[in-house]
């Protein structure tokens, strides 16, 4: 078997202008090869590569390509490739695309496309932009049910090469109405001569056109699908979703929760590529925000001034008593809200989850609480003199300091996310970085509280 040439050896090719052996060498390259090969290279061998590519071929490579090089081919390609290709690419694919383009950059594209096509692409578009209805594709096999299973493989036979998957068959009545689905492998399985009738159980799980693109995400993950229909409000069959369209949308919802977690817009774009006025942009806002409420950390530290200045050693300590309260309410609102997005909460469940941060906080802070007391205590051995001769009430003021703090960032860090969802905000709206700055301002308060228990008539 041939080799396939290296990247540098194309490279030569083209500079050599030996485009026809550079064609017939592409030929031997699979589409997630040729990705590769096209995105490694510079602009100008990205467009002679990708024209020396037979339409099917070139089709193939462009629906996987990144956006900015789609972009790029479509902003340099003649009118008649774009169109081919356009054309031959899937519906769902192509929608994808045409989504992220602008409106009159769209409208040009489209009139390029076949009759057949052009009304599929609208009425693909016509969907809400985050709705099933923008994902799914026309190209599957839908059968009737006093068809035989010879009849059946037949017509996959015919038509099968258009479908987007072969894995689910879709059995419809005389007007259009999805009545079951059925798996390839019991036509396989089955005599020629038994109906289809006969094999349907009229069970199946299908997706709404308009139901929201995260609704779907959960469907196909409790039914472990690789395809699911879609039909409209009186059950007529309008297409399907297959699983690829579904990882995709998931991996932007993850990376959208991710980012909102770190404290900033989702930025909609690759980090690389998003314009830096808009990096900016999506960035300040929030920590605007957060600064704000730092700032009544200040206030908070400055209420307590008089304390401050007649045990200065208490101050020592506040740098570690905000962090842990802070780092107890992140945890707590990163694990919420992916169970959440898993499915493993709903709302009505609050109070089991309020119940058990009540006991985790407690006894994490208990945990930090003994390590807090260890230490002051070593070190006042270490250091005679280092905390002076109350060193065990600050250890207690320090101690059930990180109890009160840890437990009241685990219960802000929990109920945060659901109480947003109840508003009906996003979850990952209430940010780590969000939670940790509440939980800094209120553990002050706790935490000179428990000095003025603890201190009173002695330091304070």
């Amino acid at each position: 078997m041939n080799q396939h040439p290296t990247t540098d050896q194309i490279t030569t090719l083209i500079q050599e202008g030996e485009f026809f052996k550079l064609k017939e060498s592409l030929k031997s390259f699979e589409p997630s090869e040729l990705v590769a090969l096209i995105e490694a290279e510079e602009e100008r061998e990205q467009l002679i590569i990708f024209r020396l590519l037979p339409l099917r071929l070139a089709t193939q490579v462009f629906e996987y390509l990144e956006l900015e090089v789609q972009k790029h081919f479509l902003a340099n390609l003649t009118q008649e490739k774009i169109a081919d290709i356009l054309n031959e690419m899937s519906p769902d694919d192509r929608t994808a695309l045409l989504e992220f383009l602008p409106d009159d950059f769209v409208k040009e594209l489209i009139q390029t496309l076949s009759e057949a096509e052009r009304k599929v692409t609208l009425e693909l578009l016509g969907y809400p932009e985050y709705s099933v209805g923008r994902l799914m594709t026309p190209d599957y096999i839908a059968i009737r049910e006093n068809w035989t299973v010879q009849q059946v493989l037949d017509y996959i036979r015919r038509h099968g090469g258009q479908s987007e998957t072969l894995s689910m068959l879709y059995v419809t009545d005389s007007r259009g109405v999805l009545i079951d689905d059925i798996r390839i492998r019991e036509f396989l399985l089955a005599p020629l001569d038994k109906p289809v009738s006969e094999i349907m159980d009229r069970r199946f799980v299908s997706l709404r056109a308009m139901q929201d693109q995260e609704e779907a995400i959960e469907v196909f993950r409790r039914n472990d699908r690789v395809a699911l229909p879609v039909v409209n409000d009186e059950g007529f069959l309008f297409g399907i979703v297959t699983i690829d369209d579904i990882l995709d949308i998931r991996e932007e919802e993850d990376t959208e929760d991710i980012q909102k977690l770190g404290g900033s817009q989702a930025l909609d774009e690759p980090y690389l590529s998003i314009p830096l006025l808009s990096m900016i942009r999506k960035r300040a806002g929030w920590l605007v925000i957060l600064l704000i409420g730092e700032m009544f950390t200040a206030t908070a530290m400055g209420f307590f001034e008089e304390e401050i200045s007649k045990a200065i050693v208490l101050a020592l300590f506040i740098p570690l008593i905000i962090s842990a309260g802070g780092n107890a309410g992140s945890q707590a609102t990163s694990l919420i809200i992916r169970a959440m997005s898993l499915g493993e909460l709903t709302l009505d469940e609050w109070w089991r989850v309020l119940r058990r941060e009540l006991a985790t906080g407690l006894m994490l802070g208990a945990i930090l609480g003994v390590v807090g007391l260890v230490r002051i205590l070593l070190w006042s051995r270490l250091y005679p003199g280092e905390y002076g001769e109350h060193y065990w009430l600050i250890g207690f003021t320090v101690g059930f300091s990180l109890v009160g703090i840890v437990l009241w960032g685990s219960l802000c860090g929990s109920m945060l996310p659901l109480l947003l969802k109840r508003l009906g905000a996003d979850p990952a709206t209430s940010s780590a970085p969000f939670v940790a700055t509440l939980v800094d301002v209120t553990g002050l308060v706790i935490y000179f509280s428990f000095a003025l228990l603890f201190l009173k008539g002695t330091l304070l």
